[in-house]
């Protein structure tokens, strides 16, 4: 590439798992290639394979983990470069960026999950007295799943 070029080609068209991989939303283009099989990326609303031609003006929804993303093609882009670069490349629709920022949020005011534990973990005395009730002679009578009971 000369100095002079931008690295948005004129190029219209371009497959979708290069696409993604240029774009960086994932590291590597295989990554990029086993989230389209597994269904985690649709553009214009139905699903696609990874060598789906894309241009500018496709809308592309994807997941990452928990959290999704649209985005419409603005650019195209043969090699990866950097960040600023890549973000040329997409914007992301309102709705989406507002979704995100109401998961966010949500997970910042979700509950911490050890505190639902109520006891936690048995101490030596609960240990002791466990094991003390499974000694008595009708524990098993009382804990038994037989059908014929």
């Amino acid at each position: 590439m000369r100095k002079t070029e931008s690295p948005l080609t004129s190029t219209t068209r371009m497959r979708l798992d290069k696409w993604l991989w240029a774009a960086r939303f994932y590291k590597t283009r295989a990554l990029a290639a086993e989230n389209i099989q597994s269904g985690h990326v649709s553009v214009n609303g139905a699903s696609a394979k990874n060598s789906k031609e894309i241009g500018p003006g496709d809308r592309i929804q994807l997941r990452q983990g928990q959290v999704s993303k649209t985005v419409i093609v603005q650019g195209i882009s043969h090699q990866r470069g950097p960040a600023p670069v890549a973000q040329q490349l997409y914007v992301e629709t309102a709705e989406s960026i507002a979704e995100r920022e109401a998961l966010a949020q949500q997970r910042r005011l979700a509950p911490e999950p050890a505190l639902a534990i109520a006891q936690g973990r048995p101490t030596k005395r609960d240990r002791r007295q466990l094991q003390d009730a499974r000694q008595t002679p009708d524990w098993d009578q009382r804990w038994s799943a037989s059908w014929h009971d």
